[in-house]
């Protein structure tokens, strides 16, 4: 019997190129070629544009986000600037929403939910916020959520903050929201956690919230 939901660990990417692929699941999906799939992966030092070009804020020039070997990239999620790198989990379905009986709406809070509960294992209460997309730590962000849907079939996802280097924020105005401290599991715990575990976390939560029937292929790179 063909599972329901393939997960795969991608490793460290460049985010062109795993939006390229995200691209290609996407039309495959669509022409149900493959299943509803979910890519685990980190990337190395990026700047994404969203598609509301409002909420696009840089604070550094490219000259100078080059010079910090950090590349700028447009997105075409919803939501504005901001920042991923290693340390960071992020987190892209591929899944088509009439699968999972899910409007656009229901998923993004399904979506969410992954990252709180991923975060309560960790002893972090995060909520969500619906006038300012994401994961907050009382005032302080931690995760990131920006999707589209491409005939009902999701693209982009969640990014969570883990270990990483928050400097890398410093570049911009995350998701065009003006005083926004940026925060990780390691700032909030100060303590270093595996990304391994994390994966495996999130690989539990990708069956219960994302999976039309139990179970589901785990794919290591």
């Amino acid at each position: 019997m063909e599972p329901a939901l393939i997960i795969k660990d991608l490793g460290l990417t460049d985010y062109t190129d795993c939006l390229v692929l995200q691209e290609d699941l996407c039309a495959g999906r669509q022409a149900n070629a493959i299943v509803n799939t979910v890519l685990l992966t980190e990337h190395k030092p990026v700047i994404t544009l969203g598609a509301r070009q409002s909420k696009n804020k840089l604070l550094w020039s490219p000259s100078r986000l080059a010079e910090k070997n950090i590349a700028l990239c447009s997105a075409g999620r919803g939501g504005g600037t901001t920042a991923h790198n290693p340390g960071q989990i992020v987190i892209y379905p591929i899944v088509k929403l009439k699968t999972l009986r899910m409007g656009l709406n229901e998923y993004v809070h399904s979506l969410g939910q992954i990252g709180i509960d991923l975060l309560a294992r960790f002893g972090i209460a995060a909520s969500w916020r619906k006038e300012a997309p994401g994961l907050w730590v009382e005032n302080r962000k931690i995760a990131v959520v920006g999707v589209q849907a491409r005939k009902w079939v999701s693209m982009h996802g969640m990014a969570v903050n883990i270990c990483n280097d928050l400097s890398i924020f410093e570049a911009i105005v995350p998701c065009g929201l003006d005083d926004v401290e940026m925060t990780s599991v390691l700032k909030e715990t100060g303590k270093t956690v595996s990304m391994e575990e994390v994966k495996a976390d999130l690989v539990k939560l990708c069956r219960i919230y994302l999976s039309a029937a139990k179970g589901g292929a785990y794919e290591q790179p």
